[in-house]
């Protein structure tokens, strides 16, 4: 069950806020820090499995790009931040990220060429929120991975079934493809990447 404290606090106050080496993971959602869920093991395998995937793509095409363990993701103008479980960062433009020494914080589409969140309990920020937040970040792609079929049907279909849910930035909008069961998922960032919707699914 995902928490709230009450209070509404800026993102400063946010990671002010934030306690040292906790073993539980905070976002702020419009001045709200919310506490997210405990990732299950299946949850975490499928993160990590990615994580891999995408870590030999970009090292294959020798581009400047890192996956982080903990770093926010803060649209601008709102007291919001976001720790998705996989961004991958652009090196190359963290010298016009502001907060990126000091907080481990980007803020521009152009430091973030892919972003992925796995779906947890919690399924409305990943469909919602985050989904209009990093459209207006710019963010070249987005990955929604519900392997549990969580999402509403509007978003991943009736009957519900797992489903990845690849988000690419077209004239300043969104346009979504969806993979389910043995389709090959079609990546912009890595068109290389041959990996079905099913051992992403099956990898925990």
């Amino acid at each position: 069950m995902v928490q709230a404290l009450p209070q509404l606090f800026t993102f400063a106050e946010f990671v002010e806020w934030l306690p040292e080496n906790s073993a539980k993971r905070y976002e702020l959602h419009d001045g709200i820090i919310v506490e997210m869920p405990q990732p299950t093991g299946k949850h975490e395998q499928v993160t990590g499995f990615l994580a891999g995937e995408i870590t030999v793509a970009y090292k294959r095409l020798k581009l400047p790009y890192f996956i982080p363990k903990t770093t926010l993701i803060k649209p601008p103008r709102k007291s919001s931040g976001y720790l998705p479980d996989i961004v991958l960062i652009n090196g190359t433009n963290l010298h016009n990220e502001e907060l990126w020494e000091r907080q481990s914080t980007v803020t521009q589409g152009g430091s973030i060429p892919l972003v992925i969140e796995v779906v947890s309990t919690n399924w409305e920020d990943d469909y919602y929120t985050k989904l209009g937040n990093y459209e207006a970040m710019k963010i070249p792609e987005y990955w929604i991975v519900d392997y549990a079929a969580l999402g509403a049907k509007k978003f991943i279909g009736d009957p519900k079934q797992p489903t990845i849910s690849i988000y690419h930035l077209i004239d300043q909008e969104y346009q979504v493809t969806q993979f389910r069961n043995s389709e090959v998922i079609i990546s912009p960032t890595f068109p290389d990447l041959s990996l079905t919707a099913n051992q992403i699914f099956n990898s925990a």
